[in-house]
């Protein structure tokens, strides 16, 4: 009983915090104390002070503000991504799995030959193909990492449609769309979410990363990776503009991944205590 206590607990915490951080990504305008894109080179590179918490960049611009700014756009293109590779990715996976035979060869051999090369540097590759941009270093996360759901949702769909209700199902002339949205989704789905949650942090890293090497997001865009490919340049002489924008990605990623964990934690002890 204390256990499931805590672990409900852990749970609660982790989700609150994670939904204070979309609370302000949705509404960081109005916490912003400056405007992150008003320039003031009289103020270029002024440490951190009561005015400018997190100091300012080498355009005078407050570091603070762009970071809530950027948390905006880091975070919920993260969760555009993760969205979209998730539904993708499964979808994929659960006509591989359900339907078998030649279409499931086709689809495994395709996902086999984007998962032959590391993520980060076939999006890298794409987006290079594409052309910098926000909307294009989106799309290439998206062509990379939608493999990693087709082949869950496909292992997943292979280990449950065999089973005795599915076969019941069958027998009761249930359809192939029935049996899917009845019974072979709702069984997959937590997963599918556990993954999701988890992935989350990945791409906001794979954002940044793609932004920090110039194919993400553009100048003046107020995006993580920027930040810090902006304020590369000053590392010596203003490291705040890059120590306190790497603490923010540190935060949420960190904040994504043990929510992800205690959900993952939480299901498993239902599902084994329901056994």
């Amino acid at each position: 009983m204390k256990q499931d206590i805590k672990l409900k607990r852990n749970l609660n915490i982790s989700l609150i915090f994670v939904l204070l951080i979309v609370l302000l990504c949705a509404a960081g305008f109005f916490f912003t104390p400056h405007d992150p894109y008003k320039t003031n080179l009289g103020n270029a590179l002024s440490k951190p002070c009561a005015e400018y918490p997190c100091g300012t960049d080498h355009l005078g611009r407050c570091v603070l503000s762009r970071i809530i700014k950027g948390a905006s756009v880091s975070v919920f293109s993260a969760m555009a991504v993760v969205l979209t590779v998730s539904v993708l990715g499964t979808v994929i996976g659960i006509i591989s799995g359900f339907t078998g035979g030649f279409t499931d060869n086709v689809f495994m051999k395709i996902t086999m030959i984007f998962q032959a090369f590391p993520y980060f540097l076939l999006a890298v590759c794409v987006a290079g193909i594409l052309g910098s941009g926000m909307m294009n270093g989106m799309i290439s996360l998206i062509a990379v990492y939608w493999t990693t759901y087709a082949r869950l949702g496909r292992s997943l769909v292979l280990n449950i449609k065999d089973e005795n209700y599915i076969k019941a199902a069958r027998i009761c002339g249930a359809k192939n769309h029935h049996i899917i949205f009845k019974y072979i989704i709702p069984n997959i789905s937590s997963p599918i979410m556990i993954t999701s949650v988890l992935d989350i942090s990945t791409i906001i890293l794979s954002m940044s990363g793609l932004s920090f090497l110039g194919l993400g997001a553009q100048r003046p865009a107020a995006e993580w990776g920027a930040i810090i490919s902006e304020g590369r340049s000053y590392l010596q002489v203003a490291p705040w503009i890059t120590i306190f924008t790497g603490i923010a990605i540190f935060i949420v990623v960190i904040a994504f991944n043990i929510l992800g964990n205690n959900i993952q934690i939480y299901l498993d002890k239902t599902v084994s205590k329901n056994c």
